[in-house]
C-alpha cells in the first residue's frame, strides 16, 4: 500500500529521496553534497547528448541511412580536436600508471546484496579483494541491482572496505577460509595465502552508471530526473579517492554505453571539474571505456582524444555491443541476426569491432603512448557436474588464449572462482601487457563501415527463440528480485548439471528482447525445421508462434523449483517480466532500452500499475521519441 510521500531533503537545487540522506549520511557527506551541486549543472547538457542521440536513431531510421564514420575536418563536440588529428594520434594521451600495467583479469561484480544485512552484503567485496584478480570492477550500473536503497549499500561498502574498517575485515577473514575450503577440493591447494596481503593485490575499479539512466534517490527539484552518471561519479570519487590514496592505488573507473566522443568529452569534462574542485592533478582520475556502442566503434580514437589524459583503455564486451548493433539497423529488414550463441567474437561485425579496438589502442599518441586493451566477459562457473565443468572451463580457457594471442592485455571473469583458472593464460606468458603490438594502423573507408555490421551465415532455429525467451522472462525476473548479476540458463537445462549456469547482467537481457524483436519484425526465417511446433526451415517467427512460445516457456518457469525461479518472484516479479518481455518484443516501435522498462516497474509488484506504466511509456516514446526514465517511486515513503 502507497504512504505518506515522505519530505525529501533539499542539496542545493537538488532533492534526495526521503530521509536517504540521514539514513545514508556516510555516503552522502557533506563533501559529496558540495561535489554534487558543483556538479549538477553538466547534467544539462548530459540530457542534450541523450535528446541528440534519439534524434540520431529517429534519422537513421527515417533516411534508411546506416551510422559512418565522421568527416576529416570536423571538430569533436565540447573538444576543439579536429577529427584528422585524433585518428593521427596528435593529442595528449594518458601515461598508464603502474597499478595498471598488469592486468591480466579483471573481476565484475557488485559490491553489495539485495536485502542483505552488512555482514553478509559485505561479502561480495571480500570475495572479490581476496580472488587473485589484477583488478576488479566494482559495479554500479549492469550488474548491480537497483532494488531499494542497493546503489548506495554499493558506496557505503566501498568506503567501508576500502579504509579496511574492522567490519570488513572481519568478514574478509572468514571469507578467506571458505574461499581456501574451495579451492582445496578444486585445485588441491589454497589460493589465498595471506589473506590481509592478498586484500591489497587487487586494484579497486568502479563502474559508473550510463549517461543515459537516471539516478532513483536524487533528482531535480522540480521532479525531474538527474544523472545517475553524476551521482555515481561523485559519491564514489569523493568518499574514496583519499582511501585509495593511502593504499597506494589509483583512482579508476569504466565508463559504459557512451557512443559519441562528444560524450566522451562530456565525461572528461565531469572528471576534470571534480578533480580540480578536490585539488587532484588533471588526470588524477583513470578511466576504461566499455565499447558497447556499435557509434562508438565508428569513433575510437576520437574518443580517446576527447579523453586525453585520463583515457588508458578500452574494453570489449559482447552481450552490450551485440544490442547496439541490433538497436542501430532496427530499421533495416535485411540485417537478422542468428542464435545468439552463434555471435562469439569471431563471428561477422564482432570480429571487425574488435580488431578496431586492438588497432585503436595500439596507434600512439603525439608522445608515443598506447592505451590497454581489457578483452571481454567470461561467464561460466565452475559449479555442475564433473563433465560439466571439465567442458565449461576447457571452453574459457580456449576464449581466454584466444584474446590474448589477439593482442588482449587481460579479460573478465564474472565470478572469483574463475580468476585462478583464467589467470595462468598470461602468467605462462609473463609480460605485464601488450601494449605497443604492431597492427594495421586503422582505415575509415566505405567497406570498413560495412564490415561493423557484417553477418554471416549460421543458425537460426526455435530452439533459439526458446533459449532467447526464457533467458530474458528470467533476467526481468532476477532484476525485480534486485539481482542484476545472476546464474541463468534456458529453462529446458533446469537439472542438467552437464549444461553451467552462466553469470548474465543487464546487457544480456537487453540483447535477448532486441534479437526476438528483430525475428519477429522483420521476417527472419529459421535455417532449420522444428518438429514439436511444425515449423519448417523457411519459416518465420510470427506473432502466432512467438505468443505460443512465451506461453510455454513462462509455464516452464512457474514449474520450475526454487533453486531455479524463486517461488515468491512466481507471484510477484516473474509475472511482470513476462509482461515487460512481451510489450518489448511485440512492439511495433523497437524501445531502445530494457532497462527503461524494468526501472519503471522496479519496488513495485502491483502488476496492472506496472502496466500502466509501461503502457505510458511506450505511447510517449511512440508519440514523440521522448523515454520516461524518473524514478515513479521517488514519492513513495
Amino acid at each position: 500500500m502507497p504512504t505518506r510521500a515522505p519530505a525529501h531533503q533539499a542539496a542545493g537545487p537538488l532533492q534526495i529521496r526521503g530521509a536517504l540522506a540521514t539514513r545514508y549520511a556516510d555516503v552522502f557527506t557533506p563533501a559529496a553534497l558540495t561535489a554534487l551541486e558543483l556538479l549538477a549543472p553538466f547534467d544539462r547538457d548530459r540530457q542534450a547528448l541523450m535528446q541528440a542521440r534519439l534524434a540520431r536513431r529517429a534519422a537513421r531510421a527515417a533516411g534508411r541511412a546506416h551510422i559512418g564514420f565522421l568527416a576529416d575536418d570536423a571538430v569533436i563536440g565540447r573538444t576543439a580536436i579536429r577529427v584528422a588529428d585524433a585518428r593521427a594520434g596528435a593529442f595528449d594521451g594518458s601515461d598508464i600508471p603502474a597499478a595498471l600495467d598488469r592486468q591480466w583479469i579483471q573481476g565484475t561484480g557488485p559490491a553489495a546484496r539485495p536485502g542483505a544485512a552488512l555482514d553478509t552484503s559485505l561479502r561480495n567485496v571480500a570475495y572479490a579483494l581476496l580472488s587473485g584478480a589484477d583488478g576488479w570492477m566494482f559495479d554500479g550500473e549492469d550488474a548491480l541491482g537497483q532494488r531499494s536503497t542497493m546503489s548506495l549499500d554499493n558506496q557505503r561498502n566501498l568506503r567501508l572496505a576500502l579504509g579496511r574498517e574492522q567490519v570488513f575485515l572481519d568478514v574478509a577473514a572468514q571469507v578467506a577460509g571458505e574461499m581456501n575450503t574451495w579451492a582445496q577440493g578444486f585445485f588441491g591447494r589454497p589460493i589465498v595465502a595471506d589473506w590481509r596481503a592478498q586484500l591489497d593485490m587487487t586494484v579497486p575499479i568502479f563502474r559508473a552508471r550510463g549517461l543515459h539512466l537516471d539516478d532513483r534517490h536524487v533528482r531535480w527539484a522540480d521532479g525531474t530526473g538527474f544523472s545517475a552518471s553524476i551521482v555515481d561519479l561523485v559519491l564514489y570519487v569523493v568518499n574514496v579517492h583519499a582511501l585509495l590514496a593511502a593504499l597506494g592505488r589509483p583512482v579508476v573507473l569504466y565508463l559504459p554505453k557512451i557512443q559519441t566522443a562528444e560524450e566522451a568529452a562530456l565525461w572528461h569534462d565531469l572528471l576534470g571539474a571534480l578533480e580540480a574542485h578536490l585539488a587532484l592533478p588533471h588526470g588524477a582520475i583513470k578511466a576504461y571505456v566499455l565499447v558497447e556502442q556499435l557509434e562508438a566503434c565508428y569513433q575510437l580514437m576520437e574518443i580517446r582524444a576527447a579523453l586525453g589524459a585520463h583515457f588508458v583503455g578500452f574494453n570489449t564486451g559482447r552481450w552490450d555491443y551485440i544490442n547496439s548493433v541490433s538497436d542501430a539497423v532496427a530499421w533495416d529488414g535485411e540485417f537478422r541476426n542468428p542464435n545468439i550463441d552463434a555471435i562469439t567474437m569471431t563471428y561477422g561485425y564482432m570480429r571487425a569491432y574488435e580488431d578496431r579496438v586492438r588497432r585503436a589502442v595500439n596507434t600512439p599518441d603525439r608522445h608515443g603512448r598506447t592505451a590497454l586493451w581489457q578483452g571481454g566477459m567470461e561467464p561460466n562457473i565452475p559449479v555442475g557436474s564433473a563433465a560439466g565443468v571439465e567442458a565449461g572451463m576447457a571452453r574459457a580457457v580456449a576464449g581466454a588464449e584466444r584474446e590474448r594471442t589477439a593482442g588482449a592485455s587481460g579479460k573478465w571473469v564474472a565470478h572469483w572462482k574463475m580468476v585462478h583458472i583464467v589467470r595462468p593464460v598470461w602468467e605462462r606468458v609473463g609480460e605485464a601487457n601488450q601494449r605497443g603490438r604492431t597492427f594495421p594502423p586503422l582505415s575509415y573507408t566505405d567497406d570498413d563501415a560495412a564490415a561493423l555490421r557484417a553477418l554471416e551465415a549460421a543458425p537460426r532455429t526455435v530452439r533459439g527463440a526458446r533459449d532467447l525467451l526464457s533467458v530474458a522472462i528470467q533476467y526481468g525476473n532476477a532484476f525485480g528480485q534486485g539481482l542484476q548479476a545472476a546464474a541463468l540458463k534456458p529453462a529446458d537445462f533446469f537439472g542438467n548439471d552437464d549444461v553451467l549456469y552462466l553469470m548474465e547482467d543487464m546487457a544480456t537481457g537487453e540483447i535477448r528482447v532486441s534479437i526476438l524483436w528483430e525475428w519477429l519484425h522483420k521476417q527472419a526465417p529459421f535455417t532449420e525445421a522444428d518438429a514439436a511446433t511444425g515449423v519448417a526451415a523457411g519459416d518465420t517467427l510470427t506473432p502466432a508462434l512467438f505468443a505460443r512460445l512465451l506461453d510455454e516457456e513462462y509455464a516452464k518457469l512457474l514449474a520450475a523449483g526454487s533453486r531455479d525461479v524463486h517461488d515468491e518472484s512466481k507471484t510477484t516479479t516473474l509475472p511482470i517480466a513476462r509482461d515487460l518481455v512481451a510489450t518489448l518484443v511485440e512492439s511495433a516501435d523497437k524501445a531502445p532500452w530494457y532497462i527503461d522498462l524494468l526501472n519503471l516497474t522496479l519496488d513495485n509488484t502491483d502488476r496492472e500499475e506496472c502496466r500502466r506504466r509501461v503502457a505510458a511509456y511506450m505511447a510517449a516514446f511512440t508519440a514523440s521519441g521522448t523515454r520516461v526514465t524518473a524514478n515513479p517511486e521517488f514519492d513513495r515513503a
